[in-house]
């Protein structure tokens, strides 16, 4: 099992990157899409803390399975959160490129 301290970096270096890429895209992208960006970081924002939250408190301490499932449920959600402010991110550049 990874350490905790990997997973917390994993998880700010992920959001990290989905934040920057949401401010180079609010540089090239048009004034009306800045709501539509911020709401992505405000997103990413959220997941962070949240995610984090989880990882300083596993639900069963004391029981190595449930911890093991626990921070494995935590990195899926970590990759699937990080993976749709991407995808919101690029349909929100792609719906300015079409206009």
């Amino acid at each position: 099992m990874a350490s905790i301290r990997n997973l917390k970096k994993d998880l700010t270096y992920l959001v990290n990157e989905a934040i920057s890429d949401a401010y180079v895209a609010l540089y090239f992208q048009p004034a009306e899409r800045r709501d539509a960006i911020f709401e992505i970081v405000n997103r990413a924002a959220e997941l962070n803390n949240t995610l984090l939250d989880r990882i300083n408190r596993p639900a069963e301490p004391h029981n190595p399975s449930l911890v093991k499932k626990h921070y494995a449920q935590i990195r899926r959600e970590m990759t699937e959160g990080v993976e749709k402010l991407f995808g919101e991110l690029s349909d929100v550049c792609k719906a300015s490129n079409n206009k």
